[in-house]
């Protein structure tokens, strides 16, 4: 039969990214295909049996070679049942995506939460590969994260581990409201939204900064300022890595990892980003905890979703 492959789906709102991994985590081959949300789950999953047949029919591996199937999607879950409660992105509800996609394909299929298998993505072959222990952040839209122990997801009792977009870091007086009702949360002011939010009311509270010229600021604009020096612009990439420093403290005494992988795309920000979250995190983190961890930008990019979810049939 040959060696073993294991397919990943990343399923998007628009586009729905298949590939074929190795045991290694090896990304093989890909394909891409529009997701058809507009059509309703049985056309999206239809969809997704088809990318996968047409992915390995395209390889030079058999469909026999297939030893499991994985799908990352953004949603609320019951993975062990690999049951969609609700995906508002999909605008899902109820939908049982493995007991489906195991018809369609006769194959074992699991499911996690997209920033799970991408966190998985880049534990099992991207910038934590070899380490048991690690936490990962992805710093986009909003702040999303995985928890990977023993080389495993972990997903806590109802799936909630890993939401370090919603640890309460901000003080109360510095506080503002966050999208999930709470006050105070990460995602407030070390996301793209967060930081736009900081330098929007910068300028208009009349402060000195260039970004007062930039007409649609986007969070690339705020760290390109900080690179020429912009004060303003540097006290919010301060700020921003502040809170990214202190929740990894906080993570370090309860989980105990060994390395912090930062991807998304504000983490393309590179060492001006960096140098502040590791300098926070070393003055915030317990001396016994901190020892030997240390905090990387994620390498995979827009791959580690479709490797993470190619290795949930073997780490999870």
């Amino acid at each position: 039969m040959g060696e073993q492959i294991y397919v990943g789906v990343d399923l998007g709102g628009t586009t729905i990214k298949v590939g074929l991994c190795d045991s290694q985590g090896k990304l093989l081959q890909t394909y891409e295909g529009p997701t058809g949300t507009e059509h309703g789950s049985e056309v999206v999953l239809e969809n997704i049996a088809q990318y996968v047949r047409k992915l390995v029919a395209e390889s030079p591996y058999e469909w026999e070679q297939v030893a499991g199937i994985g799908a990352g999607i953004a949603g609320f879950m019951d993975i062990p049942e690999g049951f969609i409660k609700l995906s508002p992105n999909l605008g899902w509800r109820n939908v049982p995506v493995k007991k489906i996609l195991e018809e369609k394909l006769g194959k074992t299929v699991k499911i996690d939460n997209d920033a799970n298998v991408a966190a998985l993505g880049e534990a099992w072959s991207g910038a934590g590969a070899g380490i048991p222990n690690v936490v990962c952040y992805t710093l986009g839209t909003g702040v999303g994260g995985g928890v990977i122990i023993n080389g495993k997801i972990y997903q806590g009792f109802n799936g909630m581990a890993g939401e370090l977009g919603h640890m309460v870091v901000v003080p109360d007086l510095e506080s503002i409201d966050c999208g999930c009702g709470k006050k105070g949360c990460l995602e407030t002011v070390s996301s793209a939204t967060g930081i736009i939010r900081m330098a929007k009311e910068a300028v208009e509270r009349g402060e000195h900064t260039s970004l007062a010229l930039v007409e649609h600021i986007m969070a690339k604009d705020v760290f390109d300022a900080a690179k020429t020096g912009d004060e303003v612009a540097l006290r919010i990439i301060n700020r921003a890595a502040l809170y990214l420093g202190k929740s990894m403290a906080m993570i370090s005494v309860v989980i105990n990892p060994q390395r912090f992988i930062v991807g998304g795309g504000v983490s393309k920000a590179g060492d001006i980003l960096f140098d502040a979250i590791r300098k926070y995190y070393q003055e915030f983190a317990q001396e016994t905890a901190k020892e030997g961890v240390d905090i990387v930008p994620a390498v995979l990019g827009n791959d580690a979703g479709v490797v993470g979810a190619a290795g949930l049939n073997l780490h999870s």
